[in-house]
């Protein structure tokens, strides 16, 4: 089910729906562009044409984020559950090694990068991989790379570059890929790789996943995350504010005859 949060589009999809439609791409070999949207992503939205531009264009927009998901549910989508990126990555890996579909992993530092394929072969020994390509290329190399992707004969695509650069890969080239399902899956091989560890389940149910982030890598994360949850508070509060006048100024129903 597709609806509209805050002007942007969001897909409210179970875990199980959007693997299952990872399947369908991977089998008919029909492409499907995924993109996990969290609270960061959905702010720079409002600056960024390019992001904005891929988010609208997607076919899937996942909602990846819990504070997502409470704002929706706030302004009376009906939102169950979040399908977080790296939990839906390890899904779709798990679809791979069973099915038979080849990944390519694009992105990271090469160390990175290695160590999430070699950790994801241990846990998936049937699992062949398409390629893998760390995140470290410049623009020259930039051809040479989509090349590669594209003869590996991948059935799926899992990029790990930050955003904007990531948007702007695959605006550039999503046409050429020739890769039936895509993914951008942010810091996620961080995560496979154990470099980066997720936070207790618990914590994630909470919400509080970006403040264990935060205690993790405070040098890098406490200003993206005190600005981006500041702005979206304040765009949540004006749209409350609104929604709460539209609904004031509508005559009241009347019942009976």
């Amino acid at each position: 089910m597709r609806a509209s949060f805050l002007d942007c589009p969001i897909d409210i999809l179970t875990m199980d729906e959007t693997v299952e439609l990872g399947r369908q791409a991977m089998r008919t070999r029909k492409r499907l562009q995924h993109v996990a949207l969290n609270v960061a992503k959905f702010v720079n939205m409002r600056s960024d044409a390019v992001l904005a531009a891929d988010v609208a264009s997607s076919d899937i927009v996942g909602i990846d984020g819990m504070g997502i998901v409470w704002a929706a549910r706030a302004l009376g989508l009906p939102v169950t559950s979040r399908v977080a990126g790296v939990d839906l990555l390890c899904e779709l890996l798990k679809v791979c090694a069973e099915d038979g579909f080849r990944p390519y992993f694009l992105g990271a530092t090469p160390a990175v990068l290695d160590q999430a394929v070699r950790r994801v072969r241990d846990k998936h020994p049937a699992l062949v991989f398409a390629g893998w390509t760390d995140g470290y290329f410049d623009d020259r190399e930039e051809r040479e790379i989509v090349r590669k992707i594209r003869s590996s004969g991948a059935d799926c695509l899992f990029i790990g570059m930050p955003t904007p650069r990531k948007e702007r890969f695959l605006a550039a080239h999503r046409d050429e890929l020739g890769v039936p399902y895509i993914m951008g899956v942010g810091g996620a091989f961080d995560i496979l790789s154990g470099v980066v560890r997720r936070a207790p389940v618990l914590i994630q149910q909470l919400g509080f996943e970006w403040l264990y982030r935060i205690y993790q890598e405070p040098g890098r994360m406490w200003w993206r995350y005190a600005r981006t949850n500041t702005l979206f508070a304040a765009m949540l509060a004006q749209a409350m504010i609104m929604r709460s006048s539209v609904q004031g100024a509508l005559p009241p129903s009347r019942v009976g005859g």
